[in-house]
């Protein structure tokens, strides 16, 4: 997996040390591989990313779903509302091994797993120990090897269509489906719209431009909602497919990772995502058939998510603040320019 390692550690946050991934270790590929080193990855913020090195040089990357491992804030609600609301927070091993499963069923490429435990016979945290995917992610790739990124963003593309033609029985969270549940919520659009406007109420009360342009922002929230025509169709979804959660195998195939929010919901809340992280280079992910008018209030929401997520994730000991306050501004500005010229 190709995300920057800090140095080695022996002592993860939390309980979790260097012999209880060994145990994982050792139980997902068998006792030949001795431990040697554990590296924290960069990125996470809801569980543990860690590249395990064992003495024969070969590696592993360890998952670790735990409070300590979680820089966001606490959660409103139980368990079961969370799951039940397709835009809460992704986080959790029974997410994980819903959406892998799901992934692997399709041929959509994901790190193989290896072990996923809810035990704690191993750790005193939920665990699960994957394929460490040689090579570069595609965010990597599209600023150092353009000519290869090329490839990947085809192959992408492909796979984006087979997850828009992988319909759903209604809009959820796949672990929800899988477990016969059903989602809240009267539509998609009215849940996007429900959550954008939370985000504008937070990130109005943590910044004062948006507090100045709230009743405009609000407003405009409102307009494109009430444009959008009932649907009733559910394409499967990644959540948060930027560019560093595609790793580009050996191959030259994409493999996704972070795939717990992996969901049935409208394609264009996934497509509002990519033309924000792809930017110039969304023209190869582009798609036809979508709806403008969806795209149009989930491009604003998402900017607004975009702004209130990173300045609350800074509530908390989130390590590399400096990139959560740049997004936060990026898309700050970015929704501001959103607003009508006119100012209706």
């Amino acid at each position: 997996m190709a995300s920057e390692a800090q140095r080695d550690v022996d002592v993860v946050r939390g309980a979790v040390r260097r012999e209880h991934l060994a145990a994982a270790a050792r139980a997902a590929l068998g006792g030949g591989h001795r431990l040697d080193r554990v590296s924290r990855l960069r990125g996470g913020s809801k569980k543990g990313v860690y590249r395990l090195g064992f003495d024969d040089g070969s590696t592993a990357v360890a998952y670790l779903w735990d409070e300590a491992e979680n820089f966001w804030p606490a959660a409103r609600g139980g368990a079961a509302d969370r799951l039940a609301d397709p835009l809460a927070p992704a986080s959790g091993i029974d997410l994980f091994v819903a959406a892998h499963g799901r992934l692997e069923a399709l041929g959509v490429r994901t790190p193989r797993l290896h072990l996923a435990d809810r035990s704690g016979r191993w750790c005193p945290a939920d665990v699960a120990v994957v394929e460490d995917v040689p090579g570069e992610n595609l965010e990597a790739l599209l600023d150092g090897d353009p000519r290869r990124a090329e490839t990947a963003l085809a192959r992408l593309a492909e796979v984006l269509d087979v997850l828009r033609g992988h319909s759903g029985p209604g809009f959820g969270r796949v672990a929800l489906f899988d477990d016969g549940g059903t989602a809240h919520g009267r539509s998609c659009e009215a849940l996007v719209l429900d959550r954008a406007l939370a985000d504008l109420a937070e990130a109005a009360s943590r910044d004062a431009r948006i507090a100045r342009a709230a009743a405009r922002l609000e407003d405009e929230l409102r307009r494109l909602a009430a444009a959008v025509r009932p649907r009733a169709a559910y394409g499967l979804v990644h959540g948060e497919l930027g560019p560093d959660h595609v790793l580009v195998d050996g191959d030259g195939q994409p493999v996704l990772i972070d795939i717990e929010g992996l969901m049935f919901f409208d394609v264009e809340w996934e497509h509002a995502f990519l033309r924000i992280r792809f930017a110039e280079h969304y023209r190869r992910l582009n798609s036809a058939g979508l709806d403008g008018r969806r795209l149009d209030l989930y491009a604003l929401a998402m900017r607004l998510s975009l702004v209130a997520g990173p300045l609350r994730l800074l509530d908390g000991d989130f390590p590399d603040r400096g990139a959560m306050r740049a997004i936060a501004e990026h898309n700050l500005r970015r929704a501001l320019a959103l607003l009508p010229a006119d100012g209706r």
